[in-house]
């Protein structure tokens, strides 16, 4: 491993006074940033405390005058958990619209985001690299061969390698991989001494383990690598850009892109794809403005560099029992804490071009791959105490955590107050509390504030959308199809997202007492191509929630009317659960929109050439193709291995001190 750190020290030292200029220049910027990074965090925090501490009051407010119970004490400690995760996420969401409104980068807080210098040519070599599991052949090796032939267009394809990283258990599988490996390098003709694919007979860490051997292996050769996800598509400008960046940052380990979802047919996969396209960029600037050099890394879509990720990123079996215990199952997280804990840096980049993936088609599979993401995040909450995690990094974790707790808060919070409800109901109020009372207590009711609370809670969960649509309209519009179809997909989506939210709430729930209670998941490939749910699954996976619905609407309508008005939008989604599941995994509904001009993104209203390349392919390609023939298939030849070691982190430690890459001039 210092091997490919000197070879990287060297290729970035540059004779001349313009190399000490050169390294000034970009230590200043490092430190301006990292400087920038602690008022940041003083800011939103100014701006979330006073608000949470407002809404909790709110709150305080309408319990007090009837003296508060047991059942509001609690309600009043779980509304205030709740209101500051939604105060932080609306200030975030504020913050990126004005940062979006006027392009003004979130890091440099300067006019326009940065970029790198295109005139540039790339001088190190690159590696891509796809980690596979059980996935369906035809999409990974057609997705693959799209991000090949991207590169392969461009000036910088001699940089460039490409690696599958196939830890396919399924033998049929596997053996379709090789088979139609074998083919595609005879499609690559030349280029194909640059794509490599390697199957582990013994997968032992799942993803982690697999990128662990490949940089042990080979790791050497490259400065970087870019991580694809199995339904990954990436363009060959965005990939070039990405190596570009990291070559001319010395001081930057992680870039990670936001991946945004296409390809979508279904209703629900339109929706949550067009949800993506209109709010990430918002959203995205604002948790770059105050996550500043300390980025999350989200698994995929992104380049790291390669020498720092094997020196800092060997992750330990964690000590104890689930959920806590046992193998870092985020780990793209945990990653990203312990490079920027070494003192490397890594950002978000708020451009959307060129970075795509595919989402889970219907609810049920969203649903499925939000239990695995359940069990990893809240394994964070074991990390908190890692020795030298920045503050942007432990926030990290506790939100990706809390996005799930969350839901279980909201639960607990409404059914506390229907608890509390129906007791002042089925109670005949005492209005002498004191033996020498001369005046009775009447029951008060605090209608003002229970209307300011209301409406202070939609307008943290709705002005950021809002915020987000009417930007989309100064700026975007066309990429949405114009204004008009821009407003019929937001307001169908808005419909939607309160429609969904509370079958979303109840799942999320369910997994987070699962998970704590120590149910465990297998980590198994998710469904990638559109599926519409039968009658019989969607009945299945909602009938105890329906059902509690019914109860829960029945029993407040006959004691107290005025709770189940209020409960009724929520009741709504749950009582209605199978059929919005069945409905919304429609092909048909989903096409019908696109025809409609509703749930349009950018990609379709100007086509994005690697998707075109992708979609032709597909249809092209037909399932002949990846099926086994009946001779044998050797196993591909790999390029020579290097064997680095990749440490195992203690992370109960300093992390080991950083190598430098930059090195002052004499």
């Amino acid at each position: 491993m210092s091997t490919n750190l000197n070879k990287s020290m060297e290729a970035n030292q540059q004779s001349g006074p313009s190399s000490e200029i050169r390294s000034s220049e970009i230590r200043s910027s490092r430190n301006q940033i990292i400087k920038g990074a602690h008022m940041r965090l003083f800011i939103m925090a100014m701006l979330v405390i006073p608000s949470t501490a407002l809404a909790g009051w709110s709150l305080y407010e309408i319990f007090l005058p009837n003296g508060l119970t047991n059942l509001e004490i609690a309600q009043l400690g779980l509304g205030l958990t709740l209101f500051a995760w939604l105060c932080m996420a609306f200030w975030t969401g504020i913050i990126g619209f004005v940062l979006q409104l006027f392009n003004i980068d979130p890091l440099s807080l300067k006019k326009n985001l940065a970029a790198p210098e295109a005139s540039v040519a790339l001088t190190q070599r690159h590696a891509v690299v796809m980690p596979v599991y059980n996935e369906d052949t035809k999409r990974i090796m057609v997705g693959f061969e799209t991000c090949i032939r991207e590169l392969m267009d461009g000036d910088s394809k001699e940089n460039f390698d490409f690696y599958m990283l196939s830890d396919t258990r399924d033998s049929d599988k596997a053996e379709a991989e090789l088979h139609a490996f074998a083919r595609l390098q005879k499609r690559l003709g030349a280029y194909a001494g640059q794509v490599f694919y390697r199957r582990r007979e013994n997968n032992t860490h799942r993803k982690v383990g697999n990128l662990k051997e490949f940089c042990e292996r080979w790791g050497g050769h490259y400065e970087s690598m870019i991580v694809l996800d199995a339904d990954s598509v990436m363009t060959g400008e965005r990939m070039e850009d990405l190596a570009k960046r990291i070559e001319q940052a010395p001081d930057t380990a992680l870039i990670q892109t936001i991946p945004m979802p296409v390809r979508q047919d279904t209703f629900f996969g339109r929706f949550v794809q067009f949800a993506a396209h209109l709010y990430s960029p918002m959203l995205a600037t604002g948790l770059s403005f105050w996550q500043t050099d300390s980025a999350n890394y989200w698994g995929h879509n992104a380049i790291i560099r390669i020498a720092p990720f094997m020196q800092h990123c060997g992750l330990p079996t964690l000590e104890g029992r689930a959920p806590f215990g046992g193998e870092v199952l985020s780990h793209d997280f945990v990653e990203a804490a312990l490079l920027s804990r070494a003192g490397w840096q890594a950002y978000l980049l708020t451009d959307t071009t060129g970075s795509y993936e595919e989402v889970p088609s219907n609810i049920v599979d969203y649903a499925i791959r939000d239990r695995r993401w359940v069990q990893g995040n809240i394994q964070h909450l074991g990390l908190l105490n890692v020795k030298g995690l920045k503050t942007a990094n432990r926030l990290h974790f506790l939100f990706g955590a809390f996005a799930y707790i969350s839901s279980l808060i909201l639960f607990c919070m409404l059914a506390l107050g229907t608890a509390d409800a129906l007791i002042r109901a089925t109670t005949v109020p005492d209005f002498f509390m004191s033996e020498y009372q001369l005046f009775p207590s009447w029951q008060v009711a605090r209608q003002d504030m229970m209307m300011v609370t209301m409406w202070g809670t939609a307008a943290l969960l709705f002005l950021p959308k809002l915020l987000g649509i009417t930007l989309a309209l100064i700026k975007r519009r066309s990429e949405f199809g114009g204004a008009w179809s821009l407003l019929k997909g937001a307001s169908l989506e808005l419909v939607m997202a309160v429609l969904i939210a509370p079958l979303m709430m109840f799942y999320h729930s369910y997994f987070v007492i699962s998970v704590f209670v120590g149910f465990s998941v297998k980590w198994e490939a998710q469904e990638r191509e559109g599926r519409k749910v039968p009658w019989s699954v969607a009945i299945k996976h909602t009938q105890i929630m329906s059902s509690l619905a019914i109860a829960w609407g029945v029993t407040t309508f006959y004691f107290t009317p005025s709770l189940f008005m209020w409960l009724l939008p929520v009741l709504t989604g749950m009582v209605l659960a199978a059929p919005v599941i069945r409905l919304t995994s429609s092909d048909v509904l989903g096409k019908t929109m696109r025809e409609w001009g509703v749930f349009v993104i950018g990609e379709e209203v100007k086509e994005c050439k690697a998707l075109k390349r992708l979609d032709v392919a597909m249809k092209h390609f037909t399932i002949s193709h990846f099926a086994t023939p009946k001779h044998n298939v050797s196993a591909p030849a790999l390029p020579e291995s290097l064997w680095l070691t990749m440490p195992e982190q203690a992370l109960n430690q300093q992390p080991t001190p950083r190598k430098p890459v930059l090195i002052a001039q004499g």
